[in-house]
Parts: structure tokens; sequence; C-alpha cells
């Protein structure tokens, strides 16, 4: 037990630094955003949604059914929320478990001591694993093990009780391990491979059987036992992914072509080289992981689209590679001399002789069998007394542990191969996470081998520090990957010399996220010259210079994005929100009703794009509100009631609700909607204004002034609640009120233009005029092109006696608006007074 908890330990110091980490990549989507995670959420929905909170049937789902890895996530945020360090530790902790039982499974393989510490050692350290364990959403991985390795102990001590046992206590180790390998398969998916790996343990493992021998399986009856078990598990297989499958909705899932290049590629032959590459790809990140990124998506690995292609040759030295040392393995004769740890000959010989494990094994006279051979202890009673019985399975021979590791490194990692469907990936990294411990056997035994072989001490010696030296290079290069994964920005910098594209755009955020926007449209500039029809870059690069006013680019870059994805709905919302705002109101009536009739289907992310769908439904009825269309808007606005998805927040939408109805004057239904408004968010300001605005119109003038005084409350900075206060006041002619109520409301907002208009008015109706003309100079300024500013600056300027200065205003905004009978009454009264007093005028 010792090898197990040093390994253990050392799992859990090597990633001690990945506590302090911040939420990076993929962990925002499945945690911060996942609505799954929030204590409102039914905790059921995690059996009907994938792992990034999406109804699994959904066309748009990833298909990724991990609910007991969600579940985890929810408990975390029961108990922490969102801050980062619970969900670290939790990964952390899980490694370490993981750990333990894998060294406690090279144990049984081979043997305690040196051999199986080296294989927890490498485990527990490397590099290849830090994905899986510093991203929080590698905790699918982790679990996945972690109930992958119970299970495969549990089949391995039913096989070793076999014949010691009565038939309820095997019974019982073998549904433990059917149990645990579904909720392996619950983690996630590749977990349900641990059924394949027990029945290639039991036939090649326990049984030795050889290749040649697999054959008479069928058609001898003592090995009738065996297969039955085989059959279980094979059945219990089937069980589990047709449930699966027919949760899932009986549809794999879709994929874009960034996500995995090859899988849209329309050659045969490109397919078909760059599958057969990825393996060989990936076996060498476990040999000599140097090279590693967060995201491999894209161009990071270049498609073979040639036999002429170098790549090719990594590919024709893999698989031989693997299949000759099958072929050895498996092939050799049925008795096979091999040697102990301490270089002593042992022989072993298949088949069953009367052993009730179904094995014999001769070993030397001078050596002691306890140090090779594991117990197994049973009870039997003779003449009514108890008596305890003691039966020894030996250590599996090398060639038996190389079979099993090959077994365990290739069938779990058979789902990301394409073989069966297409995946999401070029390369995962945290896919690796079981795989690896096959990796970590062969190294063990592989050592082990060579040790035995080498007849010198000093070479024996080499070899050890030669181990050793590796567990030290991996750890280091584990902790200084680490620091990649302290922070988004570390992340993304360091993926730029493999997947430059995604990285300087993922970059691109985080410097945005920081206020760098210089920065952040360089690197989005960047990223678009290395792929530059990637849509989410343009519309980032989009948004970015939108926020910056530049409206005329942003624009551009949004026409670009919805060429290059014609589903992508945020970008019709900023252009349609972009057309609005300069007056094209068609254009934007137009670029609104696009994006609501998008399919729903095939989308990368469809909460996404059901929100923004909701936006620009939203924004093309309150379009029509302000055209005067109630009706029509009321329609457009029911339509985003329905489609709006459920992280979607609805008190804007609601509230609008009520100010249409409001406007066709029935006010129950208006009513109605602002309580609906301020139910789904008790602070929400608007929602209290236009309450309080309902109340006051049905009499209800305390309950208003309270909504009112409570929009004030909520945020005392925003002259707009002091504005529509001092409307209120003045309704109720509290006038010298209303005057200290604008003015204030026009010094919070000097710069918003109906604040500082309306506290002109009301300022003026108090008989304030001279401080009504200030503020009606202040908006004229601020919109210099909108004749009623400069009527009312007229006015007030006529009303002060500033008569030069109120026709020049008076004669502007005619010039702006011919047609407005007021501006000309007021100007000809102003034209009567001049002349009396003798002024020159511009009277023609």
């Amino acid at each position: 037990m010792f090898a197990e908890l040093l390994c253990g330990a050392v799992a859990l110091v090597l990633y001690v630094n990945t506590l302090g980490a911040d939420f990076c990549y993929d962990d925002s989507r499945a945690i911060k955003t996942n609505q799954d995670l929030l204590p409102e959420t039914p905790w059921t929905n995690i059996f009907y949604d994938d792992f990034w909170g999406t109804l699994l049937t959904h066309s748009g789902s990833h298909k990724s059914y991990r609910p007991l890895c969600t579940l985890s996530f929810r408990l975390n945020y029961l108990v922490g929320g969102l801050e980062p360090w619970g969900y670290h530790l939790v990964n952390v902790a899980l490694h370490g478990a993981v750990t333990i039982l894998f060294t406690s499974l090279a144990r049984l393989l081979l043997g305690g001591g040196l051999w199986s510490l080296l294989a927890g050692l490498i485990f527990a350290s490397h590099p290849i694993h830090t994905e899986a364990v510093a991203g929080v959403v590698g905790r699918a991985d982790e679990g996945a093990a972690l109930f992958f390795l119970l299970s495969l102990l549990c089949y391995i001590h039913h096989c070793r009780l076999r014949g010691h046992a009565g038939s309820l206590r095997l019974a019982a180790w073998f549904l433990s391990s059917l149990g645990c390998a579904a909720c392996s398969m619950l983690w996630k998916e590749l977990g349900v491979t641990v059924l394949a790996v027990s029945a290639l343990y039991d036939v090649f493992v326990f049984h030795r059987f050889k290749l040649r021998q697999v054959i008479t399986l069928l058609y001898k009856r003592k090995n009738i036992h065996l297969l039955l078990n085989v059959f279980f598990l094979a059945a219990w297989g089937v069980v589990l992914l047709a449930c699966r499958f027919s949760w899932m909705g009986n549809k794999p899932p879709n994929f874009s072509n960034s996500d995995n290049p090859a899988a849209d590629s329309p050659s045969l032959i490109t397919r078909t080289l760059t599958f057969f590459y990825l393996p060989a790809f990936n076996f060498w990140l476990l040999l000599c992981p140097d090279k590693l990124s967060f995201d491999w998506s894209m161009d990071a690995l270049p498609l073979i689209r040639t036999l002429a292609d170098w790549r090719n040759l990594h590919t024709l030295v893999f698989y031989p590679g693997l299949l000759l040392l099958a072929w050895f393995c498996l092939w050799t004769p049925a008795t096979v001399k091999s040697k102990d740890t301490n270089g002593k000959a042992l022989h072993y010989i298949n088949g069953r002789n009367g052993n009730s494990n179904g094995h014999s094994y001769h070993c030397n006279s001078h050596e002691h069998v306890s140090n090779s051979h594991t117990d197994v202890h049973h009870n039997s009673t003779q003449n009514g007394t108890k008596t305890h019985n003691e039966s020894r399975t030996p250590l599996p021979t090398s060639e038996n542990v190389v079979a099993f590791s090959l077994g365990l490194l290739i069938i779990p990692f058979l789902p990301a191969t394409n073989l069966f469907f297409y995946v999401g990936f070029v390369i995962a990294e945290r896919v690796l996470y079981i795989p690896s411990m096959g990796f970590c056997l062969l190294v063990a035994v592989g050592t082990r081998s060579l040790y035995i072989r080498l007849r010198r001490r000093s070479f024996r010696t080499v070899l050890l520090y030669c181990s050793a030296v590796l567990v030290l290079l991996f750890s280091a290069k584990t902790v200084l990957r680490n620091q990649d994964w302290q922070n988004e920005e570390m992340l993304y910098k360091s993926g730029i010399y493999v997947n430059p594209a995604k990285a300087w755009g993922n970059l691109g955020n985080v410097l945005k996220s920081q206020g760098e926007m210089e920065k952040a449209e360089q690197a989005y500039r960047n990223a678009l010259y290395y792929r530059s029809n990637m849509a989410d870059m343009l519309y980032n690069l989009g948004l970015l210079l939108q926020e910056s006013n530049k409206f005329s680019e942003a624009l551009h870059y949004y026409k670009l994005a919805i060429g290059s994805r014609p589903t992508l709905a945020s970008a019709y919302l900023n252009t349609g929100i972009i057309q609005m705002n300069q007056g094209r109101l068609d254009e934007a009536k137009r670029t609104f009703l696009t994006c609501a009739d998008i399919p729903d289907e095939n989308l990368k992310d469809p909460h996404a794009h059901k929100s923004s769908v909701t936006s620009c439904l939203y924004n093309l009825g309150k379009l029509l509100h302000e055209q005067g269309h109630q009706e029509e808007a009321l329609s457009v606005f029911k339509e985003a009631i329905q489609k709006m998805p459920r992280q979607f927040a609805p008190q804007s939408l609601y509230n609008m609700m009520g100010e249409a109805y409001m406007r066709l004057n029935k006010l129950p239904e208006a009513e109605h909607w602002y309580r609906e408004s301020l139910r789904a968010k008790p602070d929400h300001i608007p929602a209290h204004l236009t309450y309080g605005k309902l109340l006051a119109m049905t009499g209800q003038k305390t309950e208003a002034e309270r909504y009112f005084l409570k929009a004030i409350q909520l945020d005392p900075t925003k002259g707009n609640c002091y504005m529509h206060y001092g409307q209120f006041l003045l309704e109720e002619s509290r006038l010298l009120e209303a005057a200290e109520i604008a003015k204030k409301a026009a010094r919070l907002d000097s710069g918003e233009f109906d604040v500082v208009f309306s506290a002109a008015h009301m300022l003026r109706q108090a008989n304030l005029n001279e401080a009504a003309e200030k503020y009606y100079g202040q908006a004229a300024n601020l919109r210099p092109n909108y004749p009623a500013a400069l009527m009312n600056l007229g006015a007030i300027l006529h009303l002060n006696g500033k008569l030069q200065d109120a026709e020049a205003n008076y004669l502007r905004a005619l010039q702006l608006k011919p047609d407005d009978t007021i501006t000309q009454s007021n100007l000809r009264k102003l034209w009567n007074i001049m002349e009396k007093q003798g002024l020159r005028t511009n009277n023609p």
C-alpha cells in the first residue's frame, strides 16, 4: 500500500499549484453559463441535457451525456458558487484517487515493489494529464477513469475468487463491476470500454489464452463460465450503448468542419490518411509530451492529402509496431519460460488441470512463492471445524501484461479514432487520460524486462537512474504546463505556436475583457491572418469596432461573419442595432426578421443562438412600438417569449409588453406584464418607472411615488430616474420639487439629451426661465440638428427677452423643419415684438 499512497501524494503535489487557477477555455461554457448548475433549475434537468446544458434531443447538442460530471459541478456550485478554487480542488483530489487505484492495478499485474511504483509515478506525473486535471471540464475524464478502474478491479477480484467463494459473493463483485462501468459511462462516454478491457483481462491475463486458443473457447465445455462472463459483459455493453443512443434521440452529433476538418473533406484518401495518422500522433504525445496545446482543431494538424506526405512514415512505423508486439504476446507457445523480478526462472502452463483457479505453475525449489504470487484466501470446514485455506494466483507473465496494456491503451481510445462515428475534435489531450494507463504499464513492464535481461549491476543501475530521470522530467514538464493553465491569457499565449488562429482569437477575447482594445483588435486581426473565414473572430472584431464607435467597419465585419456562417444570429442582432441607431429603420427590420427565421438546427451553441434570436425580436418589437404599431409590436414580443431560452433575462421584454399595452390603453394587461418584469428581476429600474406611471394614471398616487423613489434608491446616480420622478411631481403641481429634481437629473446625466431636455421643460413649467434657458441651450448643443430643441430654445429666449437670439434659433429650426406651424407662429409673434421695439429682423 506504500507505493499507492506515495504515487497519490506525488499526484497531489504536482498539481497543488492549480488550486489558484482561474476558469479556462471550455470551463466558462460548462460552468459559468450552464443553467443546470443553478439551484433554481430542477436537478433532474442534468439527466435530459448534455454536458453544456443543451437538451440532448436538440439538433445543436454535442450529445455529450455526462450527468454525473454535471452533478459534481452542481454540488461544487452549491458549496462555493463560482469560486474556481473548489472546482480545482475536486479535480486534483480525483487525480490523486485515480493514481492510487491505477497503482493498485499495476501491483496486481507487476507485483508489489519497484515496477508498480514506477508505473504509478509515470501516471501521476505524465504531462499529458495536465488538461484533464488543470482544466475543470477535464473532470469528466477523471471521473470516468475513477469508475473505470473500480469496475476493472472489481472484475479482477471476481476472477480471482472463482472456485474459492460462494455464488452470492461472486455475483456481488461481478454486479459491482457492471454498476461501476455504467457510472464510468455516465461520467464520460468512453467509460463503457472498461467492459471490453475486463473481457480482455479474463481471456488473455487470467486464463492466459493465446491467440490460436481463442477459437477453442467456443466448443470446449470447460470454458463455459468464461464464455458466460464475456457474454454478460458484452450484453451489458450493448444495453448501455442502446440506452444512451436512445436517450440522445437516436441521432449522432453534428460538428462544424473547423472542429474536425478531415471529417468534412470530400476526398476519401485525405480522410483515410489523416485518420490513420492521428492515433500515431496521439501515441507520440504520450511518448514525448513536449508540444502540448489547449486546442488542436482547425489547421493545427494539416490534413494529409497525398501519399507523398512524410507524416505517412509515422503511420507506417506505428501500426506494424503495434501488430508485431501484439503478435509476439498472443502467439507465443503455450509453455512460456519467463523470469520474475529477481531474474529467477518460472514456468507457466496454460489450461485447466484441477487447480481451483484454472492454472498450474511450477517454480524453482529455491524460490519463495510468496515473493511472486498474489494470495487468495477462503475458508472451508472439515469435521465441523473451520480451517483457513490459501490459494495462490501467479503473477501474469510479461507477455500477458504487455497484451493487457496494449488493450488498455487501444480500446478506450477507439471512440476517438473516427472509426465508428466522427468526433468533434482533431486531438484532445484529455481523451488520453485513460489510454495513458496502458502506456504507463507498457513502460514499466518493458523496463522490468530490460532490467532482468541486463546482467551487469552497473547497467541495471543506469536503467533505474534513467527511469528516475524520466519521472523527474515528466514532473518538471507538468509543473511548467500547470503555469499555462493559471488563467486564460497564459493558456492562449502558450497555444499560439500550435494553433495560432484559435489562440490569437481567444487571446483577443481576454484582452478585450481587460479593456485593452487596441491589443485585442490586433489579436483578432492576427487570428484572421491565419484563417480569414472564422465567423466567430469576424464577429468579435466587428463587436469591438462597434464598441469603439467605428460603426461602418463593424458592419463590414458583421457581413463577413454572416457570409462565413449564415446562422450566426448575434451578427444579425448587432447589424440591426447599428442600422436602427443610424436611422435605417427598414433595413433594421429586414435584418431582425432574417435573424428570426434562421432554422433552429445544427447550431454550434443553441442557447446563445436562441438568446440572439430573442434579442432580435425584442429590438424589432421595440422599433415597431416606437413607430406606433402597437399590435404588430405585441405580436413580435409574444413570438420572442415563445422562442426565449431558459437562460434569457426576460425583464426588459416583459416591460416592453407592458408599455405596448399601455399605449393601447389596456391597463390591466399592462399591469400584468409590469409585474412579471418585476417578478423576473425585482431590481429592474425601467419596470419601476413604467409601473409608477401606470399607477399614477390610475389614481394610485402614493403607490406610484413609492415606485419612483424605489427606482432612485436602486441607482441614485441615474438621472433618468430623477427625470421620471420630476415629471410625476410636475403633474401633481409640485413645481418647486419638480424643479429641484430636474436640476439633479440634468447634472447626473448631462450628456443625455432626453434627460436634459425634460429638465429644461420642467424648469420652464416651474417659471424658472433662466435655469430653463441654460438646459434648453445644453440640449440644443447635444442635438444641434433637432428642430424641437432649437424651437424650444428659441421660445425660452423669446420669453427671457433675448429676441435676436430667439430669432436665430427659430430660423434654424425652420430650416430643418419648414412646415412646423408652432415655430412659424412663434416667429411671427417675435417679429411683431421686434418691429415694435425697432429691432432689425430677418423677415423677408
